[in-house]
Formats: C-alpha cells, sequence, structure tokens
C-alpha cells in the first residue's frame, strides 16, 4: 500500500522543514511513504528546501492560484503515482506531521474512506470566544447540510482513499474542505474523524482577510453545494412557503372585501398576493428544473467516476 503526503507551500522556507522532519518514515500497513509539495508561486527558497529535504513529488505553480486547483493538482499527481491513501497536512506545522499513522489507520483497516482531523478547537487556546462559537456554528450548520457527524469541518489535515478521490470533484474555487466534505456525505462515502491538539500558531492566515470573510465564503459554499446536491428540499419548500403567504394575502382579501367593503387595504392585500403567487410559481419551476439538473449530474458524475477509475488505473 503505498500514501504519499501532501503539502501546499506558498513561501514556506521557514516552516516546511520543521513539517517535512516530523514526517514518519514507517507506518504499519503502509509499504511505501512519499512526500509531494505544491509550491504555489514562492518567490523563496521553498523549493530549495523541498529538494534538500528530498521530497518526492515537486509540483511548480508559476503564479499563487486558488485553493482548489491545489487540490486538483495534487489529487491528479497522486492518482497518477497509483497512491493508495492521500494525505494532506498544513504549511505552517499547525498539524503534528508524526500523527499521520493514526490518521491513516481507519483506511488502512477498511473502516472508512476519508478521515478528518478534529483540532477540538474549543480547547484551542489561542482561539477567542468568539471564533470558537461560530467555529462550532459552522461545523453545525455542515453537518446538518452533509449529514455526517464530523465534529471540525474546516480541518485541512485530511486522509483520502484513492477510491473516495475518484469520486469527488471539487466545485468550489475558495476552499476545498466543505465542499468535498458535503459531497462525501451525499454519496454516501464512510467518514471517521480522530481527536488530536494542534500546534501554536506560526504566523497570521494567508488565505483570507478575517474571520468575517472565511465565514462569508464559507456560507457560499455550503449553500451552493447543498443546493447543488438537494435543489428538490431548498425549491419545493419556498415554493410552498411563497403560496401560503398567497393564500394569506387572498383570504385576507376576502375577509375585507365582504365584511368591510369600505376598507382600502383590500386591494394591496390583492397586489401582494399577485406578487407572493408569481414568486411561488417560479420557485416550482425551479424545483422541477433543479431537480432534473440533479438527477442530469448524478449521471455525469457516474460517468465521469468511470472514466477517471479507467484512466487512472490503466498501466
Amino acid at each position: 500500500m503505498k500514501l504519499i503526503i501532501q503539502i501546499p507551500c506558498y513561501n514556506e522556507q521557514d516552516t516546511l522543514w520543521d513539517v517535512l522532519s516530523e514526517i514518519p518514515k514507517k507506518i504499519k500497513g503502509i509499504d511505501i511513504i512519499e512526500t509531494q509539495i505544491i509550491d504555489d508561486g514562492s518567490s523563496d527558497n521553498t523549493i530549495q528546501v523541498a529538494e534538500k529535504y528530498k521530497v518526492t513529488h515537486i509540483i511548480v505553480h508559476k503564479k499563487n492560484r486558488w485553493l482548489w486547483i491545489w487540490f486538483n493538482s495534487w489529487v491528479k499527481n497522486a492518482l497518477l503515482q497509483w497512491a493508495d491513501i492521500l494525505v494532506n497536512t498544513d504549511w505552517d506545522n499547525q498539524y503534528p506531521s508524526k500523527y499521520i499513522w493514526e490518521l491513516v489507520q481507519p483506511i488502512i483497516n477498511k473502516k472508512a474512506e476519508i478521515v478528518i482531523w478534529d483540532r477540538q478547537t474549543k480547547n484551542i487556546k489561542h482561539f477567542s470566544p468568539i471564533k470558537k462559537f461560530f467555529q462550532w456554528l459552522g461545523s453545525s450548520i455542515v453537518r446538518l447540510a452533509s449529514g455526517t457527524d464530523i465534529p471540525d469541518s474546516v480541518s485541512w489535515f485530511r486522509a483520502y482513499s484513492r477510491e473516495s478521490l475518484l469520486q469527488l470533484n471539487v466545485t468550489s474555487k475558495f476552499s476545498y474542505a466543505v465542499d468535498t466534505l458535503i459531497q462525501a456525505g451525499k454519496k454516501d462515502i464512510s467518514i471517521s474523524h480522530i481527536k488530536i491538539k494542534t500546534n501554536p500558531p506560526t504566523r497570521p492566515s494567508r488565505l483570507f482577510k478575517n474571520m468575517f470573510h472565511h465565514m462569508f465564503k464559507t456560507s457560499q459554499i455550503i449553500f451552493r453545494i447543498y443546493t447543488m446536491y438537494n435543489p428538490l428540499k431548498i425549491f419545493s419548500r419556498l415554493a410552498i412557503l411563497f403560496a401560503l403567504l398567497w393564500s394569506l394575502g387572498i383570504v385576507r382579501f376576502l375577509y375585507f372585501f365582504y365584511l368591510n367593503p369600505d376598507n382600502t387595504w383590500k386591494i394591496q392585500s390583492l397586489i401582494l398576493s399577485g406578487v407572493l403567487i408569481i414568486a411561488a410559481i417560479q420557485f416550482f419551476a425551479l424545483w422541477v428544473i433543479g431537480d432534473l439538473i440533479a438527477k442530469n449530474r448524478q449521471l455525469i458524475e457516474d460517468n465521469l467516476y468511470l472514466n477517471k477509475k479507467k484512466f487512472y488505473n490503466k498501466k
């Protein structure tokens, strides 16, 4: 069984050595351990550090790019290199690489296809109470959207089996973490998690401006992916809601029309009801169209999975 440990890098010459030096040389159940970095347009000596440490695979992007491009780059290369398991860790040594052996055990033992590190954010000392609350809230929403029980939905320290990588297709540019988690839940891919403590931060994040920027982007991803896989639930409920509001407006109009004909508010109720029924019809149409698109997308993804399996498994 072959394991590739992936580290995305952007000007990480000061921390990359710490990450690489902790990677275990042997893991029970793993025959080959290789390392792989994505150099995302670094202007420092990141590549030189990787070469000095004899990183197995070095993928170079000429400029800084989106996270989903990172994910696709390292997944494609790992599949081409016949990796059975792909582990993604962080570049700033937030995640102790020495625990990779524990992260991959559920996949080795065939108890899960994806394993996610639970950072136990409520116990992280450098997280403010507000950040801890929003981390909990965000993960709770993702659990509802994905139908999984993963406590830390945005943790990057993850292990993927080859089979799970063939089934996942990242569609969000900001982050692959929530995107792949919701997809995995909707595709009934077995997911597990382990609890391990993180290292203190070595520098501020370069991926987002602040916590609220991250929340805004993540909320967009959750809504988009959930709607993509559950258009029936979203648009049917909106159609029913607006239809109910329309009926209330009609009832109000009829009430004043028969019991108090001189009341001038009855016309406004009728106009509002007209707007609401138009909205209800539109959501009903989106309900039907969205459901048809979702079924078509499922057929396309099944075909894509078979094509990827045929391509990456050829010798």
